[in-house]
């Protein structure tokens, strides 16, 4: 019998916040691709050559099992987001941009 060690393919950093183990990926981002294109594990893997599908996997399981917390920080990003680009307002519209190129 071969004696198996668990592993989580999952850390935590100093400030709470998870990372693919032996990567610089947050969970985060991989969850990202689940909910903002629907991509399945493998199709994660797929975009993500780099990550073992174990981590996907891995990645996909602390999402579903701190649900709660990585929602609430996605919503907090949002925000954030929403706050700047009101803040910039239209002065980073394409044609305002256009503008600043043929004047330059």
């Amino acid at each position: 019998m071969i004696a198996a060690e668990p592993t989580t393919h999952i850390r935590l950093d100093k400030r709470g916040v998870a990372w693919v183990d032996d990567t610089k990926v947050k969970v985060i981002e991989v969850i990202l691709d689940h909910l903002a294109y629907g991509h399945s594990a493998d199709e994660i893997h797929l975009q993500h050559p780099h990550l073992s599908l174990a981590q996907v996997h891995a990645a996909l399981a602390y999402y579903y099992d701190h649900q709660a917390e990585l929602e609430a920080e996605l919503e907090q990003r949002r925000r954030g987001v929403a706050a700047l680009q009101q803040k910039a307002g239209a002065s980073f519209s394409r044609k305002t941009l256009n503008a600043r190129l043929k004047r330059a």
